[in-house]
This record gives C-alpha cells, structure tokens and sequence, in this order.
C-alpha cells in the first residue's frame, strides 16, 4: 500500500505531461538584486532558485515545469549571483528589460515574466517604506506589451507599489491589456498548523491577524495572511471603507477599550502561535502597533505588528453563532519532522509556474491591490495619526474555492 508520501509524489507525477509532450514554457526573470551572502537570502533567490532547481510543494519535490531563459537585474552588488547562475544554466543576461523579454530581438519571445522586486539598495521614504522601484519596472515590462503587441502571464512579488496611486495603475494595465496578472505574498500558500479554511460563504463577524517584523515589508505579509481567510466570508470580499493605525500605548488602550472584541481572538491566536513568548504581550512588545480595519459589509479586523511577543503570523477569527474563534497559525510546528528552510516559497512557485503554464491565474490578484493600497494608506494614517475613510479602496472580488495552500 502507498503511503500518503508516495501517494502525493505518484499522482503529481501522473499530472505532470513529458516533455515531449508539451515543451517547458520560457520565462524571463526581471529582479531588483540577485544575493545569497549569508547575511541576505533575497526572495530572487528563493524564487528564482526554485524556478532553476526545483522545489517541494506539499512535501513531494518537483523538477521544475517551467524554464529560465534570460534574465535583468537592476543592481548588481558585490555578492550577485545571478553571473554565475547564468554560466551554470545556461540563460542570459541582459542590460535592459526590453531585451530580457526580446531575447535581444524585436517580439516578445518569452511565455511569461516572473518580476522579483524584493531587495536592493533603495531609499526610504519619511514614513518608513522602501521606494522599490515596482511600477517603473513594471511599466518596462508593459511597455513591451504594448510595443509588441502581444502579453504573456506576468508574476510580480510582494506588495505591487508602496503608493496606492501607482499600484491602481499596475492593475489597470493589466484590465486594459488583459494578461494575467498574479501578485502577492507567499504566506497564504504556506501550511497552516492546524488545517484551516474558513468556510466558503460563512457568516464571519470579526477577524485578527498576528503579526511581526518590519511595518512595511513584513506588514504586507500580516494583511496577506489576514486578507486570505476573510475574503472567503459571505458575498465574498466588498472592500475597504476606513483605515488607522495606532502605536505604543494606544494599542493598549485600544485593546482595552473599544477594541476589547479583539480580546477573545487575542487569546485564541496565541493558542495556536508556537513562537509566542511567556509573559504579558504588553511587556514584550516594547513599540506594537495595529492596523485597525473596518469593512463595508461591516466586518471588523485588527492586525497585531507585536515585535518581541511573537516572531510569526497567526489568524483568528469568529464566525456568527460560534462560541469559540477558528485559529490557525501559518507555518510548520516548531521542530517539525522534515522541515523545509523557507518552505513558504515552495507553494508560491508551484502556484506561479500553473499560471505560466495554463494562463490562468489561481488566485485573483484583487487581493494584493487591496493590501497594497491598504497599507499604502495605513502609513499615511500613520503619518497623520488619525483614522482615514477610504472611497478607493471599493474593491470587490470572489475567492477561489481552493486556498491553494500546502498541506504537506
């Protein structure tokens, strides 16, 4: 009898055509900085390098379905990679963006375009966000679109802009031009501990989201990881009506008062958070913040950013007529048996290389414009301390049934 490892690793095989069947797909890899230092594992990296060598969605590994052809990095610091990578594979390297998507020639020659821009040395704005350079790479990629006339699945990492303005632009090519477009964290795609999905068109009241890290870049993966369980609520996602965010003591007092719903979902998160330390949350965490979140459909939410308390994210929510919140935590067990460094990127790639591969997108990327432009405007309530009511932020959209994230 097989077991469920074998089980998994014969039936991918099954899904899988040959090569002779069906030739790899060619994708040209536009990124900001291509490291491995020691010091910084850079998400090209950890997603490119899945894309050239492989990698082990659900646990069973998988040659990869999709190939490298050519590649542009916007800098190239002391510690690149991607030099000797190209030696290795085989692909190259082009100075601009046009070329990497041209092969050097006039059309587009590629079937698609996996865009990583996470890293680098780039400012950062008076409000603590880093001004990576998205929509104007991006609008290189696009560019080609429209002087080639024709589009291919295109994958961006990540928030699609730290300004809300410039990350509706990204969409609309994408609506305009119709290429499928995906985007996003990965911690959506990872395993959860324990199993859970929200019910398909369940009556969801509250929801939380725990969270740590850097406010912008780590921020991003907490309304990901928070976004991903309550889209999936009755009428499916309607959008965003106010924002705020608070910090230090008013987290406290918040929490403490009009926020006291929260608590409950508070104590259910930490139940099911392995990196959560002893003591109280407000001696550990030393400079929290949250992002409070209100809904139109009238859904309420709050992410805790509580560095010193937690080092992982964790979602808790309570459906209408429960007693008790659903809570699950995002990643592994602590020392759970075969765990994978950075195993989040694995159900990420699997998910982009099925774009490139059928065209169609497996989650809608609705979801990251509303994360992205709202935490493009958590910053700026930040910056005003003050809560903002957000008209653009009217964003709907339904969830697939599937969460598509790992199991194994």
């Amino acid at each position: 009898m097989l077991n469920r490892r074998q089980l998994l690793a014969a039936s991918a095989a099954a899904a899988a055509p040959s090569a002779a069947q069906s030739p790899q797909k060619s994708v040209a890899a536009i990124v900001t900085m291509y490291t491995n230092d020691g010091r910084l594992n850079t998400h090209a990296n950890v997603i490119i390098g899945r894309l050239l060598n492989g990698y082990s969605a659900n646990g069973v590994f998988a040659a990869p379905r999709t190939r490298i052809v050519s590649m542009y990095t916007d800098q190239v610091p002391p510690a690149d990679l991607s030099r000797g990578l190209a030696e290795k594979h085989g692909f190259r390297i082009f100075p601009t963006i046009h070329e990497a998507l041209t092969l050097g020639g006039d059309g587009l020659a590629v079937d698609a375009v996996c865009f990583v821009g996470e890293h680098g040395n780039y400012p950062t704005n008076y409000r603590g966000q880093k001004l990576y350079p998205r929509y104007e790479l991006m609008e290189q990629i696009v560019e080609v679109f429209r002087r080639t006339g024709k589009t291919v699945p295109l994958f961006s990492d990540k928030h699609l802009s730290y300004s809300w303005l410039k990350a509706k632009e990204m969409y609309r090519w994408s609506r305009e031009l119709k290429y499928p477009l995906m985007a996003g964290s990965s911690i959506p795609l990872t395993v959860r501990t324990p199993e859970l999905e929200i019910p398909y068109g369940a009556p969801l009241e509250s929801a939380l989201a725990l969270g740590y890290g850097d406010l912008d870049a780590y921020g991003f993966h907490t309304l990901e990881s928070l976004q991903c369980m309550v889209e999936r609520r009755k009428g499916g996602e309607t959008g965003i009506r106010s924002l705020e965010w608070i910090e230090g003591d008013a987290v406290w007092k918040w929490r403490d008062g009009p926020g006291g719903w929260s608590v409950p979902l508070l104590e259910a998160a930490f139940a099911r958070d392995p990196t959560v330390r002893p003591g109280r949350m407000e001696d550990n965490a030393k400079k929290p913040s949250a992002f409070l979140i209100n809904y139109h459909d009238g859904l309420k939410a709050v992410a805790y950013m509580i560095n010193g308390h937690t080092s992982g994210w964790t979602f808790a929510g309570k459906l209408k007529g429960n007693a008790q919140p659903l809570a699950t935590h995002f990643g592994q067990p602590r020392g759970a048996a075969h765990s994978r460094q950075l195993a989040h990127f694995d159900g990420l790639v699997h998910c982009m290389e099925e774009m490139f591969i059928t065209g169609k997108p497996l989650y809608p990327v609705e979801r990251t414009l509303l994360t992205t432009c709202a935490l493009s405007i958590l910053f700026e309530s930040r910056t005003w301390k003050k809560p903002i009511e957000t008209p653009e932020l009217n964003i709907s959209y339904h969830p697939p049934r599937d969460a598509y994230f790992q199991r194994a």
